[in-house]
């Protein structure tokens, strides 16, 4: 079938710029959800709610949704191969509006049940593994890039939480957050099963789940993909639940104000994302992939000095969100460009799970080397260090495998029409 054939396909099934509006603002919606727990952990220590809390009792508290929704990503990516997005979206959307009620009207003035909540809180998070796959296959390999940037632009849905959540909280009561939150999913679980349609020609695999994950765990590009974005997004996502904690307890600044900074982060990782993937479909993802590490590990190292927040520590954590959301789209960038459409959303699921996993480490060191310091250097000089060995991976096996897909696509790109 012609180029042309194909593009009249998909305007049949659907617009794929609809399309990829949709999943973002679901993607955005669902991470918004996710985010609910972090801007509240600050303020439940401070404000006894729950007890007395420890540092590392917060940091635990808002990590759970994290290595739930990155876990969960393995299964729903394969699901997602398998039945599509149109299915997918929904559902996830509409699921994770149980977890959100438990919290409202069960869980707000147990630690323990508030755990619980956050736990199953985690579907939320999985979305990221619904939506690459759907979007890379409404668009060609040479505007992938771009457009999964775009659709990762949704991870902005923390910014909402962190922007709303304490002052609903305080303002409104303290289960509005959460009936708003639930009130949106919901509206969103049914615009997307009415009006979400799967990309034309997409094949359901035939072969049994675990024989998919296996499959797509043993492709090299699958493993080091999961390394980038452990540091990529896993940067991020660590910095986006805990961030707010940090400036309060290393910084002295209140619950809000520590929230706002923590959205200005989010704010600007979020708009270096489709950047990352724009760049990544100009001159490669590996060049861009490089350029973000060292970024990193400069900004790290700086930040673990603990210099003054309104001079250089805001340029060393800002200059960090904008290299960590371009590697992170760069990332999904160069799966979209090396990995077979098929087998996109296993790999998504896979690799997606790292990320997370990355999310959850660190605040878990951060608290865990703070009680035992009084400091959070340490923590820092390690992402540093990581930062450093990701860059070294970057450029040397990383490249080794991407290579000769890329030249291929660039020069079947550059030949005439």
């Amino acid at each position: 079938m012609t180029p042309s054939g194909r593009s009249t396909d998909r305007t049949k099934a659907g617009s794929p710029g609809l399309m990829l509006a949709l999943a973002t603002v679901g993607f955005a919606v669902n991470f918004w959800a996710w985010a609910l727990i972090s801007p509240l952990g600050p303020l439940f220590r401070q404000n006894g709610a729950l007890g007395t809390l420890t540092e590392s009792d917060v940091a635990l508290l808002v990590a759970v949704p994290v290595i739930v929704g990155s876990l969960g990503r393995i299964v729903v990516g394969a699901l997602t191969d398998k039945v599509g997005g149109r299915v997918m979206f929904p559902i996830v959307s509409a699921v994770t509006i149980v977890p959100i009620l438990f919290i409202a009207f069960v869980a707000l003035d147990s630690y323990a049940l508030l755990l619980v909540g956050g736990f199953f809180l985690g579907i939320a998070g999985t979305t990221f593994a619904v939506g690459v796959p759907f979007v890379n296959a409404w668009f060609p390999p040479e505007r992938r890039g771009l457009a999964v940037g775009v659709f990762g632009a949704g991870m902005g849905g923390t910014a909402i939480s962190a922007l709303t959540t304490v002052k609903l909280y305080d303002g409104l009561g303290s289960r509005t957050p959460f009936l708003i939150t639930a009130g949106v999913l919901a509206v969103y679980a049914v615009v997307a099963w009415s009006v979400l349609r799967d990309a034309p020609g997409r094949t359901a695999p035939t072969t049994s789940l675990v024989k998919r994950l296996s499959s797509n765990a043993r492709l090299p590009i699958t493993w080091q993909a999961c390394a980038l974005y452990a540091v990529a997004f896993g940067g991020y996502v660590a910095f986006s639940v805990y961030l707010p904690a940090y400036l309060k307890t290393d910084y002295g600044l209140t619950p809000a104000d520590a929230a706002n900074r923590m959205a200005g982060f989010v704010v600007v990782a979020v708009i270096m994302r489709p950047i990352g993937g724009w760049l990544s479909d100009k001159f490669g993802p590996i060049p861009v992939l490089a350029a973000g590490y060292a970024v990193v590990v400069a900004g790290a190292g700086v930040a673990a000095t603990h210099p003054l927040l309104e001079h250089i520590g805001t340029i060393a954590f800002l200059g960090m969100a904008a290299a960590l959301g371009s590697g992170s789209g760069a990332t999904f960038a160069l799966i979209a460009k090396v990995t077979d459409p098929a087998r996109v959303g296993g790999v998504t699921g896979l690799v997606g799970a790292a990320g997370g996993l990355g999310g959850f480490v660190p605040p878990l060191v951060m608290g865990y080397v703070y009680g035992r310091t009084d400091s959070y250097a340490i923590g820092l000089w390690l992402l540093s260090a990581t930062a450093a060995l990701t860059l070294l991976l970057t450029l040397t096996i990383v490249r080794k495998t991407a290579q000769p897909t890329l030249q291929e696509q660039r020069q079947t790109s550059e030949e005439p029409a």
